[in-house]
């Protein structure tokens, strides 16, 4: 059990400003200069090139200028001008990651000691902290001059013994595994890796170089040192998050840095593609949600990405066209397993997932609507159509279904109960409409948090507004069962915006209404960043929540603190 976090320390390059993209490459091309100049025979542009290929291929560990100059017979005294080239004392133009000062200043305001331990050229990395304006900004600032050969441990040491602070009260941030997280955990300081720079994909070689948590913005460190000193680490917060479709996976992948062990609840009535052949041919719950939320829950890194991509691999020819390979797998072990929920189960073992994938119920059903004009729809697929009039309700046919057991023990269980985003009708009511998880809604002790999609769904909830999409959700529950409803209020430019309006999609934004409603409103910058590559969970490209903002916000509500991450 963690102690209460009286100090953190941190790492300078990769941690608090971007030295791999402000710095790294000017370095290399210092270097690039260097080699040609003494001999290298290609241009400056040629050997950078090398550089980078050489680092991508071996490791950020790996001594790129030494096999440069083996393969060109350069000798030692080149290697050695690379190298100073390289750890030139020459900075240019760099600048904080725009969380930076506020992290630091909720630690000070918190009463945390901030350390900066930075490891370099001493005379490089001062210059770094000055142009950063960080002379003041720590209780103290060490510098581990490389040249002298000083241990990060020992410099840990110093500050331990220094202020008085045991191990277990220490929180340290750093980008690099094999050194200052390695050194953290020798010491026994929970330790946390920042996700960005070289180090990002950095497979840890055995248990002394993993992280205790990896995160990938300083906005996410408030959020762990509130839960850890309110005795919420991730070994023993509870999350649930109930939904389906493209929200929940997401919910769940943010999680992770909070909860070792968050439980899905997904919903069972999806129809369409392979998951509707699998059901109609095999007769078991349609596997898609669930896949979608095994791949969110497995271990990051580069078997997730591997993982990710078998389980969403989809065949394009023959007789298994359009079919999912992750739903076969389902499909197969559920048959093994002789239930759903028992191939579930195995798979989660199997693929050493930390967490619960749980369907709301174990009864085959599907979801119905009533329209407007009074005609009905049964299926998923019908359900979600577009070119027909409004839903009006929507009901489980059969009725009634019994709630998975587990499912309801987690609810009641939990400390933070998410519900939603994803299609309101088909991923979130279809859930919410089997009595149990109802029932359970209202009677946990859970911070229960309804979030909202951030803009409407042609087919589900065309012209709703934030008012209308509350209104339905507390149509189909128990009012002591929604704490808060949270809201988007950031939105990309009208350029992007334009796409979704040309599909049919408009913005869902709080307002004064919607703040009458009598549930808590919270609000923030929760939406993706569009500048990455999206993996498209659901059948329609709309615009989704980032999940490590959407996690931290939801995270935050729990411990007490503004949503707002700036």
């Amino acid at each position: 059990m963690a102690g209460l976090i009286k100090a953190v320390v941190f790492d300078l390059d990769d941690t608090l400003y971007d030295c791999t993209g402000s710095l790294l490459e000017a370095s290399r091309r210092r270097a690039a200069r260097v080699l040609v100049e003494a001999g290298l025979p290609m241009s400056p542009e040629e050997a950078l090139r090398m550089q980078v290929a050489l680092g991508e291929e071996r490791g950020p560990h790996f001594k790129v200028f030494d096999e440069i100059a083996r393969q060109y017979d350069l000798g030692e005294e080149v290697i050695a001008s690379a190298y100073r080239a390289y750890n030139s004392d020459e900075v240019g133009e760099i600048h904080l990651f725009s969380d930076a000062s506020s992290t630091l200043k909720f630690l000070r305001d918190e009463g945390i000691l901030c350390f900066l331990l930075t490891s370099g050229i001493h005379k490089r990395q001062a210059v770094k902290i000055h142009k950063l304006g960080l002379e003041d900004a720590f209780d103290e600032v060490v510098i581990n001059d490389v040249e002298r050969g000083q241990l990060i441990s020992d410099c840990l040491r110093h500050l331990l013994g220094e202020y008085d602070l045991r191990p277990g009260e220490t929180l340290l941030v750093g980008d690099r595994p094999p050194q200052e997280i390695h050194a953290g955990n020798d010491l026994g300081m929970l330790t946390v890796q920042m996700l960005h720079g070289r180090f990002s994909a950095f497979e840890p070689r055995d248990a002394s170089e993993k992280a205790d948590f990896r995160i990938s913005h300083l906005y996410q460190i408030p959020t762990l040192v509130r839960l850890i000193n309110m005795n919420k680490p991730p070994e023993s917060l509870r999350i649930v998050a109930i939904g389906g479709g493209t929200g929940l996976p997401i919910v769940l992948e943010g999680c992770k840095t909070y909860c070792h062990a968050p439980t899905g609840i997904v919903t069972v009535t999806d129809s369409g593609r392979s998951s509707g052949r699998l059901r109609d041919e095999l007769g078991i719950l349609p596997p898609g949600d669930a896949r979608n939320c095994l791949i969110a829950l497995s271990k990051p890194g580069r078997n997730e990405r591997l993982l990710n991509h078998l389980f969403q691999y989809r065949f394009d020819r023959g007789s298994f066209e359009g079919m999912s390979l992750g739903n076969l797998i389902i499909a197969a072990m559920s048959d093994l397993e002789g239930s759903f929920r028992g191939g579930i189960d195995v798979l989660s073992q199997l693929l050493s997932i930390r967490g619960k994938v749980l369907p709301p119920t174990s009864v085959n059903c599907h979801i119905c609507a009533e329209l407007q004009d009074g005609s009905l729809r049964e299926g998923e697929v019908s359900v979600r159509g577009t070119d027909k009039p409004r839903i009006k309700r929507v009901y489980l046919k059969p009725e009634s279904p019994p709630a998975c057991e587990e499912a309801v023990s987690e609810i009641l269980k939990a400390d933070i109960v998410v519900i939603g985003p994803g299609s309101l009708f088909t991923s979130v009511l279809a859930n919410l409409l089997v009595p149990g998880i109802r029932d359970a809604l209202a009677e946990t002790d859970a911070v229960k948090i309804y979030i909202c999609n951030i803009v409407t769904q042609p087919g589900q909830t065309d012209g709703l507004d934030a008012t209308a999409h509350l209104a339905t959700i507390l149509e189909y529950i128990s009012p002591k069962a929604l704490d808060y409803a949270m809201f988007n209020n950031y939105f990309p430019g009208d350029a992007v915006m334009e796409r979704y309006r040309a599909e049919g999609a408009q913005l869902v934004v709080a307002d004064e209404r919607t703040r009458r409603m009598g549930v808590k409103i919270a609000e923030g910058s929760l939406v993706e960043d569009l500048d990455q590559k999206r993996v498209l969970w659901e059948k329609q490209d709309l615009l989704r929540h980032n999940p490590d903002r959407l996690a931290d916000a939801v995270c935050r509500i729990f411990a007490g603190l503004p949503t707002d991450q700036s």
